[in-house]
């Protein structure tokens, strides 16, 4: 097994303390495990040679660059990534993670990145130019969803037409593009990344969640500081939006979390 940048950090630290390394050894490069789901487009994807790539591993790589520190990948299932942070087993979790104040009590995170909001999209050249638009209009989401959610929670307050739930993204967006339906509720980075390959969408507005991805680490993990310091610079010389237009097609809207530094997350 590994042996991650915690436990060999924690580990000079002891042997520092007994005098028998100097404090020049702090120089030397340590490796920053990284724990990924990696059947997550366009966040993480695993290439046909096993290597990882997306928005995220990008991100990480970034991070440990500014560390001085390599990096090293550990493909594991969504679920695994939380037991994998708090046993130490990894540094840090990547994927879609966002901050919730239930995963606060057993977590830490760093400040988060890209606010995961909802989105209507629609043709482009169609009448509906907002939710308000949308008035007895058919509607489309992939069924269970947390844009299905949204369309049954504000119903009464926009008046949509028909609701049709989707098996597949693909099928939401081919029926968005064919005027099937009006538009389609769903995650607004999902909808920018399909938008590089079908141009006849348009997002035509932002639904703000309040949710937010970040970096998961175990509870108060004394490497938090330090990536969250590098994620402040990322974010402050516009390497972050760079990430943001390359793999989602447009640049982050001012005053995003993609934008915006922010604090440590706190549990209530």
């Amino acid at each position: 097994m590994t042996t991650t940048k915690k436990t060999r950090t924690l580990a000079w630290l002891g042997l520092a303390a007994a005098g028998l390394f100097a404090m020049p050894q702090l120089a030397a490069a340590d490796t920053l495990t990284v724990g990924a789901y990696p059947a997550n487009p366009p966040w993480e994807v695993k290439t046909e040679t096993g290597s990882f790539e997306g928005f995220e591993v990008d991100l990480a790589n970034e991070i440990a660059k500014r560390m001085g520190d390599e990096v090293e990948f550990q493909d594991l299932g969504f679920q695994a990534l939380f037991a994998a942070t708090a046993s130490g087993r990894i540094d840090m979790a990547i994927s879609t993670i966002s901050i919730t104040n239930e995963r606060l009590q057993n977590q830490s995170f760093t400040q988060g990145y890209y606010d995961s909001d909802l989105a209507l999209v629609t043709q482009i050249g169609s009448p509906v130019k907002s939710l308000a638009d949308m008035k007895g209009q058919p509607v489309g989401a992939l069924s269970t969803s947390t844009g299905e959610t949204w369309i049954k929670e504000n119903q009464e307050k926009y008046g949509f037409g028909d609701y049709k739930g989707y098996d597949t993204f693909q099928n939401l967006l081919l029926d968005v593009q064919n005027g099937r339906v009006a538009g389609g509720i769903s995650d607004i980075g999902g909808f920018q990344y399909a938008m590089k390959q079908m141009p006849q969408l348009e997002i035509a507005e932002r639904i703000q969640t309040g949710d937010r991805f970040a970096i998961m680490m175990a509870k108060n993990s004394p490497l938090l500081g330090e990536v969250n310091d590098a994620i402040s610079a990322i974010k402050q010389d516009g390497t972050m939006a760079k990430l943001h237009e390359k793999w989602l097609g447009v640049a982050p809207d001012a005053g995003t979390s993609t934008v915006e530094v922010l604090p440590i997350p706190a549990a209530e």
